[in-house]
């Protein structure tokens, strides 16, 4: 009971004072709570989730989805920036959560999620392209760092199959929002788990999307993207873009 009230008043802090925007001030404080794993915490300073969020627009209130969830490092993060009147979707495809990896990721979920203590979290075991989510249902969808997959499977459609997939269940104005390792054009990027940025660009504007920006946010000059993202000297510090798109 003491973890359901500690979450649900970090949730209102952001919310009080601010009902249309996101307060980035309020947000950094919950995200600071003890209540959050230490490994997310540490995580912080290099991946700026309330800044990204900010970019994104993400506001109190809204209906989001976390994409390729994983264990839930942005589930939580989105589930503090909507607040208590937001629902935040954690999704994840029923063949991630099984064997070894699978199971560990299991687990980690949840830990997060035990005693309640994100209660405005549904966790959503269903493939990215289709969702089974209502059309027209969410305000915005966040994919942080597993966009380049869509690219490394079999299916030469699937990145067309999921933009179509996000547009089906976002509303009119609704964002999706993009954050993935950076590569060079002419790189084995696939191999390397990065995506070129222009690439991601074009498959939107085909898609129907609206390009609503790029920041720099996470860039890392240092990375050349000539490695891969598990190299020990770039691992977690990868050069990053970040796009915003809009449904029209």
């Amino acid at each position: 009971m003491k973890a359901i009230t500690i979450a649900l008043a970090f949730m209102a802090a952001i919310v009080a004072g601010s009902t249309s925007a996101l307060d980035i001030a309020a947000l950094n404080a919950a995200l600071a709570s003890a209540e959050r794993p230490a490994a997310d915490r540490d995580a912080d300073a290099r991946r700026k989730p309330a800044e990204t969020l900010d970019f994104f627009g993400i506001e109190p209130g809204m209906n989001v989805v976390d994409l390729v969830a994983a264990g839930g490092y942005f589930t939580e993060v989105l589930a503090n920036a909507v607040g208590p009147q937001g629902k935040v979707y954690m999704q994840n495809s029923p063949a991630s959560l099984t064997g070894e990896r699978g199971l560990r990721t299991e687990a980690a979920i949840v830990e997060r999620l035990s005693g309640g203590r994100l209660a405005n979290v549904e966790r959503l075991n269903a493939g990215y392209i289709d969702t089974g989510l209502a059309a027209g249902s969410l305000d915005a969808a966040v994919i942080a760092l597993e966009y380049h997959e869509l690219y490394r499977a079999e299916d030469p459609q699937t990145e067309a199959r999921f933009l179509a997939e996000m547009k089906r269940v976002l509303k009119s104005g609704g964002i999706l929002g993009i954050i993935d390792h950076a590569g060079n054009a002419g790189n084995d990027n696939g191999a390397m788990h990065r995506a070129e940025l222009e690439k991601v660009l074009a498959g939107a504007a085909a898609a129907g999307f609206v390009v609503d920006g790029t920041s720099d946010l996470l860039r890392n000059s240092a990375d050349d993207r000539s490695k891969t993202v598990f190299d020990a000297s770039f691992r977690g510090v990868t050069d990053q873009f970040i796009v915003k798109l809009r449904k029209p």
